[in-house]
């Protein structure tokens, strides 16, 4: 693949250093042999029919595709696509994903992680990834608890949330996925939910035409252990005034016939909603991910309450152009490598700061 030289450092489109698969592919091809091994009933099972499904609009050879994943449910992931993939280790995924994407830019990957995974344990590495805007694609699946090892409190379980490790309720206060991700400067957050495919799958299209870290936060279900955790979300007639869909350009209504909207409280800058009424249609906010400040896009994650969820902003929070740094390291290194005539590792290794310890 020839790169793309004409876009200024940071901004090339990555994904045209990425083989292109020489056949036209289905979802079938992005199977693997391997038996699918979740409990029965799991929202794992939607996320990954969607991710099989949606894989073959990239044209991309599955050999150059790369799963990479943690430790918990959501992480047998790479397992059952039938491309490259690493079970790594708890909560490592982000850090050995950066150096893979680094250091093969002619891959396109992704990360698979669980709320215990990556903002427990992995929640460093999670950030950093983040603020560093390396070329990933992160599916942060958000159970609200820990599944695998049979049903603790996770950090995004509700404060009060009786567990097995908290059974006189937990004491701590939940993470905000897209509020972290934002607040880390992430130049791509979204939200999406298991059961809805369509959504699901667009919200995987845009994160896959970002350049840079994309985190998409997946509301997934654990039927055996937080069954109906999202099920204000998911209820027909609860999703109508629960639900608010962000869409790019149009303004944040929602509610039946779009009776409710989201506007800027003139006195604490907070955004709230409010019913639409001819007095106040006119300050109903229009949704752009493409502001640069994160401000909008914090206040609208800030909407939801962590315990009934009611009024859940859910669809593509922020999409900004930003340097990626798999590109700006690849620049610095072509820019040594021009001015020295060539790399030379060795003599590096072996320069006059080099010290013989004998004993």
């Amino acid at each position: 693949m020839t790169e793309v030289t004409d876009a200024p450092a940071g901004h090339r489109d990555l994904l045209s250093l990425v083989p292109k698969a020489e056949a036209k592919q289905s979802m079938k091809d992005f199977k693997s042999d391997q038996e699918v091994r979740w409990c029965p009933g799991c929202g794992d099972y939607a996320v990954l029919a969607a991710v099989q499904g949606f894989m073959p609009e990239l044209g991309l050879a599955k050999e150059n595709i790369v799963f990479v994943s943690g430790i918990g449910c959501s992480s047998r992931f790479p397992y059952y696509m039938n491309t490259y993939g690493m079970h790594s280790i708890h909560g490592r995924a982000p850090a050995i994903a950066t150096g893979l994407a680094s250091s093969r830019r002619d891959l396109s990957v992704w990360v698979v992680t669980g709320d215990g995974d990556a903002l427990s344990i992995g929640g460093n590495h999670l950030i950093h990834a983040l603020r560093r805007n390396v070329n990933l694609k992160i599916l942060l699946f958000n159970n609200r608890i820990y599944g695998l090892t049979k049903g603790q409190y996770s950090p995004t379980s509700e404060v009060g949330k009786i567990t097995k490790s908290t059974p006189m309720g937990s004491l701590d206060a939940p993470f905000n996925p897209v509020s972290l991700a934002l607040g880390a400067e992430a130049s791509f957050v979204a939200r999406t939910v298991d059961s809805d495919r369509k959504h699901l799958t667009e919200v995987l299209r845009q994160a896959a035409d970002h350049q840079g870290t994309a985190l998409v936060e997946i509301y997934q279900n654990c039927n055996i252990f937080n069954d109906g955790a999202f099920e204000a979300l998911k209820d027909k007639e609860r999703a109508l005034e629960a639900v608010i869909r962000l869409e790019h350009g149009r303004p944040i209504r929602f509610g039946a016939d779009d009776s409710k909207g989201v506007v800027r409280n003139p006195a604490t800058g907070d955004l709230e909603v409010v019913t639409v009424t001819p007095e106040n249609e006119g300050r109903i906010l229009v949704h752009d991910t493409g502001v640069t400040s994160p401000t909008n896009a914090f206040a609208l994650s800030r909407l939801a309450d962590p315990d009934t969820l009611h009024h859940t902003p859910i669809g593509v929070f922020r999409s900004i152009g930003r340097p990626v740094y798999d590109t700006l390291m690849a620049d610095q290194l072509d820019t040594a490598v021009d001015r020295s005539g060539k790399g030379d590792l060795t003599g590096l290794l072996h320069g006059n700061d080099t010290w013989t310890v004998v004993g």
